[in-house]
Protein backbone atom coordinates (compact mmCIF):
# COMPACT_ATOMS: atom_id res chain seq x y z
CA UNK A 1 0.00 0.00 0.00
CA UNK A 2 1.45 3.40 -1.24
CA UNK A 3 2.11 5.52 2.21
CA UNK A 4 1.46 9.42 1.24
CA UNK A 5 1.68 12.39 2.96
CA UNK A 6 -0.36 15.61 2.55
CA UNK A 7 1.89 18.33 3.67
CA UNK A 8 -0.43 21.68 4.29
CA UNK A 9 -3.96 20.84 4.66
CA UNK A 10 -5.80 23.58 2.73
CA UNK A 11 -7.89 23.62 -0.65
CA UNK A 12 -5.32 21.19 -1.97
CA UNK A 13 -5.23 19.13 1.08
CA UNK A 14 -8.19 18.41 0.87
CA UNK A 15 -8.55 17.40 -2.81
CA UNK A 16 -5.41 15.18 -2.53
CA UNK A 17 -6.97 13.35 0.27
CA UNK A 18 -9.81 12.61 -1.42
CA UNK A 19 -7.71 10.97 -4.72
CA UNK A 20 -5.51 9.25 -2.86
CA UNK A 21 -7.96 7.82 -0.73
CA UNK A 22 -9.83 7.04 -3.90
CA UNK A 23 -6.51 4.53 -4.74
CA UNK A 24 -6.59 2.91 -1.36
CA UNK A 25 -3.48 4.72 0.05
CA UNK A 26 -2.19 4.98 3.42
CA UNK A 27 -2.49 8.70 4.40
CA UNK A 28 -0.97 10.84 6.87
CA UNK A 29 -2.37 14.79 6.82
CA UNK A 30 0.27 16.91 8.06
CA UNK A 31 -0.28 20.48 8.71
CA UNK A 32 1.80 22.94 11.50
CA UNK A 33 -1.75 23.69 12.40
CA UNK A 34 -2.77 22.00 15.70
CA UNK A 35 -6.48 22.80 15.39
CA UNK A 36 -6.62 21.71 11.77
CA UNK A 37 -9.79 20.09 11.30
CA UNK A 38 -8.43 16.66 9.99
CA UNK A 39 -11.93 13.66 8.71
CA UNK A 40 -12.22 11.26 11.27
CA UNK A 41 -10.22 8.69 10.96
CA UNK A 42 -6.87 9.69 9.01
CA UNK A 43 -3.75 9.60 10.11
CA UNK A 44 -2.73 13.48 11.34
CA UNK A 45 0.47 14.85 12.09
CA UNK A 46 -0.12 18.47 13.37
CA UNK A 47 2.21 21.08 15.22
CA UNK A 48 5.37 22.28 15.12
CA UNK A 49 7.30 18.68 13.91
CA UNK A 50 5.00 18.12 11.06
CA UNK A 51 8.13 17.97 8.88
CA UNK A 52 9.53 15.27 10.71
CA UNK A 53 9.96 11.49 9.40
CA UNK A 54 8.71 12.61 6.06
CA UNK A 55 11.40 10.41 4.37
CA UNK A 56 9.20 7.70 5.68
CA UNK A 57 6.72 7.79 2.82
CA UNK A 58 6.40 7.20 -0.66
CA UNK A 59 4.87 10.15 -1.91
CA UNK A 60 4.90 13.83 -0.43
CA UNK A 61 2.32 15.97 -1.55
CA UNK A 62 2.88 19.61 -0.98
CA UNK A 63 0.61 22.17 -1.01
CA UNK A 64 1.71 24.44 -3.52
CA UNK A 65 2.45 27.52 -1.65
CA UNK A 66 5.16 25.99 0.54
CA UNK A 67 8.27 25.68 -0.73
CA UNK A 68 10.05 22.24 -0.54
CA UNK A 69 12.91 23.77 0.99
CA UNK A 70 11.97 23.27 4.52
CA UNK A 71 10.81 19.48 3.90
CA UNK A 72 14.37 19.13 2.21
CA UNK A 73 15.91 20.35 5.34
CA UNK A 74 14.06 18.44 8.26
CA UNK A 75 14.12 15.45 5.21
CA UNK A 76 17.40 14.88 3.41
CA UNK A 77 17.16 13.21 0.03
CA UNK A 78 13.36 13.05 -0.46
CA UNK A 79 13.49 15.43 -3.52
CA UNK A 80 12.15 12.64 -5.70
CA UNK A 81 9.20 12.00 -3.48
CA UNK A 82 7.99 15.25 -3.21
CA UNK A 83 5.25 16.48 -5.97
CA UNK A 84 2.14 18.44 -6.14
CA UNK A 85 -1.86 18.18 -7.19
CA UNK A 86 -0.66 19.77 -10.94
CA UNK A 87 2.45 17.22 -11.30
CA UNK A 88 0.28 14.32 -10.27
CA UNK A 89 -2.55 15.40 -12.67
CA UNK A 90 0.21 16.21 -15.54
CA UNK A 91 1.92 12.04 -14.70
CA UNK A 92 -1.65 10.42 -14.45
CA UNK A 93 -3.37 12.18 -17.37
CA UNK A 94 -0.98 12.18 -20.29
CA UNK A 95 -3.33 13.79 -22.13
CA UNK A 96 -2.37 16.14 -25.59
CA UNK A 97 -5.45 18.05 -24.79
CA UNK A 98 -4.01 20.33 -21.73
CA UNK A 99 -3.08 24.19 -22.14
CA UNK A 100 -0.47 25.47 -19.30
CA UNK A 101 -0.49 29.31 -18.63
CA UNK A 102 2.21 31.30 -16.88
CA UNK A 103 3.65 34.64 -16.52
CA UNK A 104 3.60 36.94 -13.92
CA UNK A 105 0.11 38.81 -13.91
CA UNK A 106 -2.96 37.88 -16.56
CA UNK A 107 -2.94 34.58 -15.88
CA UNK A 108 -6.47 34.15 -14.81
CA UNK A 109 -7.78 35.81 -17.60
CA UNK A 110 -6.10 34.31 -20.30
CA UNK A 111 -7.25 30.93 -18.75
CA UNK A 112 -10.59 32.15 -18.61
CA UNK A 113 -10.71 33.32 -22.34
CA UNK A 114 -9.28 30.13 -23.60
CA UNK A 115 -11.95 27.95 -22.03
CA UNK A 116 -14.48 30.41 -22.74
CA UNK A 117 -13.42 30.17 -26.63
CA UNK A 118 -12.96 26.48 -26.42
CA UNK A 119 -16.25 25.83 -25.22
CA UNK A 120 -17.87 28.81 -27.80
CA UNK A 121 -16.28 26.23 -30.13
CA UNK A 122 -17.95 23.27 -29.02
CA UNK A 123 -15.17 22.04 -26.62
CA UNK A 124 -15.35 20.40 -23.17
CA UNK A 125 -13.36 22.54 -21.05
CA UNK A 126 -11.97 22.76 -17.45
CA UNK A 127 -10.33 25.02 -15.99
CA UNK A 128 -7.80 24.48 -12.83
CA UNK A 129 -4.74 25.10 -10.97
CA UNK A 130 -3.60 28.54 -9.39
CA UNK A 131 -7.50 29.48 -10.28
CA UNK A 132 -8.45 27.60 -6.77
CA UNK A 133 -9.69 24.79 -8.35
CA UNK A 134 -7.52 21.53 -7.85
CA UNK A 135 -7.57 19.57 -10.81
CA UNK A 136 -8.26 15.86 -9.45
CA UNK A 137 -11.67 17.73 -8.63
CA UNK A 138 -12.57 17.38 -12.32
CA UNK A 139 -10.19 14.25 -12.97
CA UNK A 140 -12.86 11.62 -13.16
CA UNK A 141 -14.70 13.58 -15.48
CA UNK A 142 -12.68 13.67 -18.18
CA UNK A 143 -12.09 11.91 -21.12
CA UNK A 144 -10.27 11.96 -24.69
CA UNK A 145 -12.29 14.65 -26.17
CA UNK A 146 -11.44 16.77 -23.26
CA UNK A 147 -9.36 19.96 -22.45
CA UNK A 148 -7.68 20.94 -20.02
CA UNK A 149 -6.59 24.36 -19.22
CA UNK A 150 -4.02 25.01 -16.19
CA UNK A 151 -3.29 28.43 -14.43
CA UNK A 152 0.23 27.71 -13.49
CA UNK A 153 2.10 29.79 -10.79
CA UNK A 154 5.31 30.03 -10.00
CA UNK A 155 4.83 27.94 -7.28
CA UNK A 156 3.36 25.28 -8.45
CA UNK A 157 5.92 25.04 -11.68
CA UNK A 158 9.24 24.93 -8.78
CA UNK A 159 9.54 21.37 -9.42
CA UNK A 160 6.99 20.58 -12.35
CA UNK A 161 8.19 16.96 -14.02
CA UNK A 162 6.13 17.07 -16.43
CA UNK A 163 4.56 19.58 -19.37
CA UNK A 164 1.50 20.28 -21.16
CA UNK A 165 1.11 19.99 -24.90
CA UNK A 166 0.67 23.92 -25.32
CA UNK A 167 2.72 26.07 -22.92
CA UNK A 168 1.68 29.66 -22.85
CA UNK A 169 4.26 32.13 -21.37
CA UNK A 170 2.84 35.69 -20.52
CA UNK A 171 4.66 39.02 -19.80
CA UNK A 172 7.22 38.09 -17.00
CA UNK A 173 8.82 40.21 -14.48
CA UNK A 174 10.39 39.72 -11.17
CA UNK A 175 8.43 38.38 -8.40
CA UNK A 176 8.12 35.92 -5.18
CA UNK A 177 11.44 36.62 -4.65
CA UNK A 178 10.79 36.58 -1.14
CA UNK A 179 10.30 32.28 -1.78
CA UNK A 180 12.18 31.80 -4.25
CA UNK A 181 15.01 33.13 -3.11
CA UNK A 182 16.40 35.09 -6.39
CA UNK A 183 14.85 35.98 -9.81
CA UNK A 184 17.15 33.23 -11.44
CA UNK A 185 15.05 30.68 -9.36
CA UNK A 186 11.93 32.44 -10.27
CA UNK A 187 12.36 32.43 -14.14
CA UNK A 188 14.09 28.55 -14.17
CA UNK A 189 10.42 27.49 -12.30
CA UNK A 190 8.67 29.30 -15.36
CA UNK A 191 10.94 27.84 -17.93
CA UNK A 192 9.83 24.55 -15.98
CA UNK A 193 6.56 24.75 -17.69
CA UNK A 194 8.39 24.06 -21.11
CA UNK A 195 11.39 22.16 -20.51
CA UNK A 196 9.86 18.65 -20.79
CA UNK A 197 7.99 19.06 -23.50
CA UNK A 198 8.39 16.90 -26.89
CA UNK A 199 9.49 18.32 -30.30
CA UNK A 200 5.76 17.74 -30.94
CA UNK A 201 4.27 20.24 -28.40
CA UNK A 202 3.56 24.00 -28.64
CA UNK A 203 5.19 27.06 -26.71
CA UNK A 204 3.64 30.12 -26.71
CA UNK A 205 5.22 33.62 -26.02
CA UNK A 206 4.64 37.18 -25.59
CA UNK A 207 6.83 38.46 -28.92
CA UNK A 208 7.70 41.48 -27.00
CA UNK A 209 9.39 40.02 -23.83
CA UNK A 210 12.55 39.10 -24.05
CA UNK A 211 12.14 37.01 -20.69
CA UNK A 212 9.39 35.27 -22.06
CA UNK A 213 10.80 33.79 -25.25
CA UNK A 214 13.58 32.91 -23.57
CA UNK A 215 11.82 31.11 -21.08
CA UNK A 216 9.59 29.43 -23.64
CA UNK A 217 12.63 28.73 -25.76
CA UNK A 218 13.88 26.01 -23.18
CA UNK A 219 10.97 23.66 -25.07
CA UNK A 220 11.91 21.60 -27.62
CA UNK A 221 8.55 22.03 -29.35
CA UNK A 222 7.23 24.73 -32.00
CA UNK A 223 7.76 28.36 -30.27
CA UNK A 224 5.00 30.26 -31.55
CA UNK A 225 5.29 34.36 -31.00
CA UNK A 226 2.17 36.28 -30.09
CA UNK A 227 1.54 39.52 -30.20
CA UNK A 228 3.13 39.59 -33.30
CA UNK A 229 3.23 36.89 -36.42
CA UNK A 230 2.38 34.03 -36.45
CA UNK A 231 0.18 34.21 -33.24
CA UNK A 232 -2.21 36.45 -32.85
CA UNK A 233 -1.75 40.12 -33.24
CA UNK A 234 -3.00 44.26 -33.18
CA UNK A 235 -3.44 45.77 -36.47
CA UNK A 236 -5.22 49.04 -37.70
CA UNK A 237 -6.64 48.49 -33.98
CA UNK A 238 -8.05 45.17 -35.06
CA UNK A 239 -7.20 41.98 -33.16
CA UNK A 240 -5.79 38.93 -36.41
CA UNK A 241 -4.53 35.87 -36.77
CA UNK A 242 -4.06 34.45 -39.71
CA UNK A 243 -5.01 37.12 -41.83
CA UNK A 244 -8.05 36.88 -40.39
CA UNK A 245 -10.09 39.90 -38.26
CA UNK A 246 -11.53 38.71 -35.29
CA UNK A 247 -13.31 42.30 -33.94
CA UNK A 248 -11.88 45.68 -33.41
CA UNK A 249 -9.96 46.71 -30.10
CA UNK A 250 -12.78 49.28 -29.45
CA UNK A 251 -15.58 45.70 -29.07
CA UNK A 252 -13.31 44.04 -26.38
CA UNK A 253 -15.07 44.56 -22.71
CA UNK A 254 -11.67 44.04 -21.35
CA UNK A 255 -10.41 47.28 -19.98
CA UNK A 256 -6.90 48.20 -20.62
CA UNK A 257 -4.60 47.81 -23.55
CA UNK A 258 -2.41 45.50 -21.18
CA UNK A 259 -5.17 42.96 -21.82
CA UNK A 260 -4.51 42.94 -25.84
CA UNK A 261 -1.61 41.25 -24.81
CA UNK A 262 -3.84 38.26 -22.69
CA UNK A 263 -6.63 38.38 -25.39
CA UNK A 264 -4.00 37.37 -28.60
CA UNK A 265 -2.24 34.61 -25.77
CA UNK A 266 -5.27 33.48 -25.94
CA UNK A 267 -6.19 33.66 -29.07
CA UNK A 268 -2.75 31.96 -30.32
CA UNK A 269 -3.37 29.42 -27.94
CA UNK A 270 -7.24 28.37 -29.02
CA UNK A 271 -6.12 28.63 -32.84
CA UNK A 272 -4.22 25.44 -32.10
CA UNK A 273 -7.14 23.87 -31.45
CA UNK A 274 -9.60 24.66 -33.58
CA UNK A 275 -9.92 27.83 -35.89
CA UNK A 276 -13.48 29.19 -35.50
CA UNK A 277 -13.65 33.00 -35.74
CA UNK A 278 -17.06 33.04 -34.74
CA UNK A 279 -16.55 31.54 -31.75
CA UNK A 280 -13.78 33.76 -30.83
CA UNK A 281 -15.29 36.99 -31.67
CA UNK A 282 -18.30 36.19 -29.76
CA UNK A 283 -16.06 35.90 -26.43
CA UNK A 284 -13.87 38.83 -27.27
CA UNK A 285 -17.27 41.09 -27.43
CA UNK A 286 -19.01 39.51 -24.68
CA UNK A 287 -16.60 38.98 -22.11
CA UNK A 288 -15.79 41.81 -19.20
CA UNK A 289 -13.22 40.02 -16.81
CA UNK A 290 -12.80 38.45 -13.80
CA UNK A 291 -13.41 39.87 -10.11
CA UNK A 292 -10.97 42.10 -8.53
CA UNK A 293 -9.17 42.46 -11.98
CA UNK A 294 -10.10 46.21 -12.94
CA UNK A 295 -14.10 45.74 -12.13
CA UNK A 296 -16.67 48.39 -12.11
CA UNK A 297 -18.42 48.48 -8.32
CA UNK A 298 -20.64 51.68 -8.97
CA UNK A 299 -20.76 54.79 -9.94
CA UNK A 300 -22.18 57.64 -7.41
CA UNK A 301 -22.46 60.97 -7.53
CA UNK A 302 -20.74 61.30 -10.71
CA UNK A 303 -17.60 59.50 -9.26
CA UNK A 304 -17.08 55.39 -10.56
CA UNK A 305 -15.43 52.62 -8.28
CA UNK A 306 -13.58 50.41 -9.70
CA UNK A 307 -11.61 47.00 -7.22
CA UNK A 308 -8.67 46.15 -9.14
CA UNK A 309 -7.47 44.14 -5.51
CA UNK A 310 -5.51 41.45 -7.64
CA UNK A 311 -3.06 43.70 -8.94
CA UNK A 312 -0.82 43.26 -6.14
CA UNK A 313 2.34 44.30 -8.08
CA UNK A 314 3.39 48.01 -9.12
CA UNK A 315 3.12 46.89 -12.82
CA UNK A 316 -0.60 45.84 -12.31
CA UNK A 317 -1.28 49.45 -10.39
CA UNK A 318 0.76 50.83 -13.95
CA UNK A 319 -1.53 49.17 -16.33
CA UNK A 320 -4.88 50.18 -14.16
CA UNK A 321 -3.60 53.76 -14.37
CA UNK A 322 -3.48 53.35 -17.99
CA UNK A 323 -6.85 51.57 -18.41
CA UNK A 324 -8.86 54.01 -16.85
CA UNK A 325 -9.67 57.24 -18.58
CA UNK A 326 -10.25 60.27 -17.02
CA UNK A 327 -8.90 61.77 -13.24
CA UNK A 328 -7.94 58.98 -10.77
CA UNK A 329 -7.89 58.73 -6.92
CA UNK A 330 -5.48 55.34 -6.44
CA UNK A 331 -5.70 53.52 -3.54
CA UNK A 332 -2.47 52.17 -3.15
CA UNK A 333 -0.58 49.78 -0.43
CA UNK A 334 -0.26 47.01 1.55
CA UNK A 335 2.04 43.92 2.24
CA UNK A 336 6.03 45.22 1.88
CA UNK A 337 7.65 42.40 -0.08
CA UNK A 338 10.54 45.10 -0.96
CA UNK A 339 9.52 45.16 -4.27
CA UNK A 340 11.66 47.99 -6.83
CA UNK A 341 9.55 50.96 -6.94
CA UNK A 342 11.49 53.29 -9.20
CA UNK A 343 9.90 53.06 -12.41
CA UNK A 344 6.35 52.51 -10.50
CA UNK A 345 6.63 55.97 -9.06
CA UNK A 346 8.17 57.47 -12.66
CA UNK A 347 5.05 56.19 -14.43
CA UNK A 348 3.16 57.57 -11.44
CA UNK A 349 4.47 61.16 -12.20
CA UNK A 350 4.08 61.04 -15.93
CA UNK A 351 0.72 60.37 -15.29
CA UNK A 352 0.66 63.03 -12.89
CA UNK A 353 -2.10 65.15 -15.07
CA UNK A 354 -4.55 62.48 -14.79
CA UNK A 355 -4.22 61.81 -10.90
CA UNK A 356 -6.24 63.15 -8.77
CA UNK A 357 -4.53 62.14 -5.36
CA UNK A 358 -2.85 58.58 -4.43
CA UNK A 359 -4.26 57.47 -0.99
CA UNK A 360 -1.24 55.56 0.61
CA UNK A 361 -2.26 52.90 3.31
CA UNK A 362 -0.57 49.77 4.98
CA UNK A 363 2.95 48.71 5.69
CA UNK A 364 4.75 49.68 2.05
CA UNK A 365 2.95 53.25 2.35
CA UNK A 366 6.56 55.55 3.68
CA UNK A 367 8.78 53.57 1.46
CA UNK A 368 6.39 54.33 -1.97
CA UNK A 369 6.00 57.67 -0.64
CA UNK A 370 9.56 58.03 -0.36
CA UNK A 371 9.48 56.61 -4.19
CA UNK A 372 7.01 59.20 -5.03
CA UNK A 373 9.13 62.39 -3.66
CA UNK A 374 12.22 60.87 -5.87
CA UNK A 375 10.24 60.63 -8.56
CA UNK A 376 8.92 64.42 -8.02
CA UNK A 377 5.68 63.14 -7.88
CA UNK A 378 3.58 65.04 -5.18
CA UNK A 379 -0.07 64.37 -5.69
CA UNK A 380 -0.03 61.96 -2.94
CA UNK A 381 -0.93 61.73 0.78
CA UNK A 382 -0.59 58.08 3.50
CA UNK A 383 -4.08 57.57 5.74
CA UNK A 384 -3.73 56.28 9.54
CA UNK A 385 -6.98 54.66 8.37
CA UNK A 386 -6.94 50.90 9.01
CA UNK A 387 -10.31 49.70 8.26
CA UNK A 388 -11.49 49.74 4.54
CA UNK A 389 -14.86 51.57 5.80
CA UNK A 390 -12.61 54.30 6.42
CA UNK A 391 -9.94 54.19 3.48
CA UNK A 392 -12.87 53.84 0.79
CA UNK A 393 -14.18 57.61 2.78
CA UNK A 394 -11.20 59.10 2.84
CA UNK A 395 -10.66 58.28 -1.06
CA UNK A 396 -14.88 59.66 -1.85
CA UNK A 397 -13.82 62.93 -0.37
CA UNK A 398 -11.19 63.24 -2.49
CA UNK A 399 -12.65 62.83 -5.90
CA UNK A 400 -14.49 65.08 -8.06
CA UNK A 401 -17.72 64.41 -10.17
CA UNK A 402 -15.77 62.57 -13.28
CA UNK A 403 -13.39 61.03 -11.37
CA UNK A 404 -12.60 57.31 -10.29
CA UNK A 405 -12.22 55.69 -7.26
CA UNK A 406 -9.43 52.82 -8.33
CA UNK A 407 -8.38 50.24 -5.45
CA UNK A 408 -5.24 49.21 -7.48
CA UNK A 409 -2.79 48.27 -4.55
CA UNK A 410 0.87 47.24 -6.25
CA UNK A 411 1.03 45.23 -3.00
CA UNK A 412 -0.18 42.08 -0.94
CA UNK A 413 -2.97 42.09 1.19
CA UNK A 414 -1.50 40.61 4.11
CA UNK A 415 -0.35 43.19 6.49
CA UNK A 416 -4.39 43.95 6.48
CA UNK A 417 -6.43 41.19 4.63
CA UNK A 418 -5.97 37.60 4.21
CA UNK A 419 -6.32 37.45 0.83
CA UNK A 420 -6.86 39.65 -2.57
CA UNK A 421 -10.25 38.66 -2.65
CA UNK A 422 -11.08 39.76 0.82
CA UNK A 423 -9.49 42.73 0.43
CA UNK A 424 -11.92 42.87 -2.77
CA UNK A 425 -14.84 42.01 -1.12
CA UNK A 426 -14.24 44.32 1.73
CA UNK A 427 -13.70 47.26 -0.87
CA UNK A 428 -16.79 46.59 -2.85
CA UNK A 429 -18.88 45.82 0.73
CA UNK A 430 -17.75 49.69 1.61
CA UNK A 431 -18.77 51.34 -1.85
CA UNK A 432 -21.88 50.22 -1.55
CA UNK A 433 -22.71 51.17 1.58
CA UNK A 434 -21.86 54.53 0.82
Amino acid sequence: MKKVAIVGYGLEGRSALRYFQDQGADITVCDRDENKDVPAGVAKRLGPDYLQGLNEFDVVMRTAGMNPAPILEANPGIASKITTTVNEFLRVYPSRNIIGVTGTKGKGTTCTLIVKMLEAAGKEAFLGGNFGISPFDFLPKVHEDTWTVLELSSFMLHDLTHSPHIGVCLMVQPEHLDWHGNKDEYFAAKANLFKNQKSDDVAIYYAESVLSHKIASTSPGDKIAYYDEPGAYIHDDKIMIDQTVLCKTSELKLLGKHNWQNVCAAVTAVWQVTQAPDAIRKVLTTFTGLPNRLELVRELDGVKYYNDSFGSDPYATEAAIEAIPGHKVLIVGGYERMLPLEQFAKTVNNYSKNIRQVLLIGASALRVAEAFKKAGFKNFRITSAKTMPEIVSAARGLAKSGDAVVLSPGFASFDMFTNFEVRGNAFKESVHAL
